[in-house]
């Protein structure tokens, strides 16, 4: 059920165009359909009460729950100085996704506003002076977001076991 609810989300986040990032759109969707694949052994193994099958799903959702525990006491665990340097290493990545995050959070630049160069936002084409740092807005969600998505994989990792 959780595989099926990735792969649509995924599907329909890329299709409204929420998200503009491929590769984010194919790891949500390759995780969705890992985890269907997995349950399908699991469903073949109890239905043919096969104990080998049986004994592969049971090692591959103990990796599972190891992995989900892991990230999300590292989501948990991160403090704002981590965040902040997390944040701008993948802010220097790509040049798309910091068009794309400046259009849509109307800010630009990560630590500095570069008036000579360019910027998507409309406060920098209207020659504002309240054009924001992105720095600023991005950090305000990060650490909530964190904190949300560390105690539901923290909680549904528990579940699994």
């Amino acid at each position: 059920m959780v595989s099926l609810l990735l792969i649509g989300v995924a599907a329909w986040g890329k299709w409204f165009g929420l998200v503009s990032s491929i590769r984010v759109v194919a790891g949500v969707i390759g995780v969705g359909i890992f985890l269907f694949l997995v349950a399908f052994v699991g469903l073949c193994g109890a239905l043919k009460h096969h104990q080998v099958l049986l004994f592969f799903y049971m090692m591959i959702l103990f990796i599972v729950f190891v992995v989900q525990f892991s990230v999300s006491c590292a989501c948990l665990a991160l403090n704002k100085d981590q965040q902040n340097h997390l944040l701008e290493v993948g802010w220097n990545k790509s040049e798309a996704t910091q068009k794309d995050v400046e259009k849509t959070l109307d800010c630009c630049g990560f630590s500095y506003i570069n008036y000579n160069g360019s910027c998507a936002a409309r406060c920098f084409q209207n020659h504002l002076p309240s054009c924001n740092m992105c720095s600023n807005i991005i950090q305000e969600y990060a650490g909530e977001v964190l904190q949300f998505v560390g105690g539901i994989g923290l909680f549904f990792s528990f579940t699994e076991v």
